[in-house]
């Protein structure tokens, strides 16, 4: 299937009636996730690949009902309401729809996929055991923030001040921002939060980091900021910036580091196909990351005028060109 046709599939579906597809026979799976289907079509592809290797395949032995807020977090609640609704096997939401599913999902089982921790915000009982009907994949994205501020400083060493574009809405920027200020601080850095949750904020954002004169970007792990219009407006800025996902990069983003998402998607795929099966999710630990990424885009910090050390590349697990 072509990639645009795919992507036509994944927003079309929100809106089918699973009997009006035939589908009432096959169990079907709630996907609620805050972005859009255009920009997470790649994890898509990795949850139904996790999905294939319990032997299921959509369209045949199981269904998708995806559900995509686009940034406006606020209708998440309805959106898994319906799902409860419709009477799916499973929800699988993603962090700003993990909360509001186990809240609604009755005895529906949740397979989430969040970038908090689980046991802190008491999504789980345990990373090992989580109880009731709920486990899934976390991403422990705030542990990253050193790293991520280590490495920007080391691709922009003349960097003065770092902004830090955050989503408020997101139920893990407290967190995101308390990590990264902590980081700033250890690395001798300066760091202006500013924020975003609509295309409008996203600009408005942009210019505030001109009016500040930031010299450097760190983008939140967030799924509505997986966003190209994000990589776009740095470039107008010739901005320096690190991303959370090596897909930005490739967009003409400059640099990631994280937790591979596609791997990460597929995993949450793998459970969901096990829950399918009878597994009992109150048994099923909570999957944390076993893979992470660094991309570099070179063509990118040649426009920047960076000068990559050899030790830097070295340290990528991608360099594109």
């Amino acid at each position: 299937m072509r990639r645009r046709e795919f992507i036509m599939l994944l927003g079309g579906a929100a809106t089918w009636p699973i009997a009006a597809r035939g589908q009432s026979s096959i169990p079907v799976i709630g996907f609620i996730n805050g972005s859009s289907a255009t920009a997470y079509a790649a994890y898509v592809q990795a949850f139904i690949r996790g999905l294939a290797e319990t032997g299921h395949t959509v369209g045949e032995n199981v269904a998708i009902e995806y559900r995509w807020a686009e940034g406006h977090y606020d209708r998440i609640p309805d959106m898994v309401d319906d799902l409860v609704r419709r009477r799916v096997a499973v929800l699988a939401p993603n962090t700003p729809a993990a909360h509001a599913a186990k809240r609604a999902a009755g005895n529906i089982p949740v397979v989430f996929f969040t970038g908090e921790d689980p046991v802190a915000s008491g999504l789980v009982a345990s990373l090992n055991r989580p109880g009731g009907n709920v486990t899934g994949v976390t991403s422990l994205f705030g542990g990253l923030a050193a790293k991520q501020v280590g490495l920007l400083r080391d691709l922009v060493p003349a960097a003065t001040l770092i902004g830090f574009l955050v989503n408020p809405r997101n139920p893990i920027t407290e967190r995101n921002v308390r990590d990264a200020l902590d980081a700033a601080q250890k690395f001798g850095e300066r760091i202006e939060i500013v924020h975003a949750s609509s295309e409008a904020e996203i600009d408005a954002a942009f210019d505030t980091l001109r009016g500040i004169r930031a010299s450097a970007l760190l983008v939140q792990p967030d799924a509505f900021l997986i966003n190209k219009r994000i990589v776009a407006l740095a470039a107008r800025d010739a901005l320096p910036a690190m991303y959370q996902t090596r897909e930005l990069v490739a967009a003409g983003g400059l640099m990631s580091y994280g937790s591979s998402l596609a791997d990460m998607y597929r995993q949450m795929g793998v459970y969901a196909g096990k829950v399918l099966k009878g597994a009992n999710p109150a048994e099923m630990p909570v999957l944390q990351p076993i893979k992470f990424e660094m991309a570099i885009n070179l063509q990118t910090a040649k426009a920047l005028g960076l000068n990559l050390s050899d030790n830097l590349l070295s340290l990528a697990d991608e360099v594109i060109e």
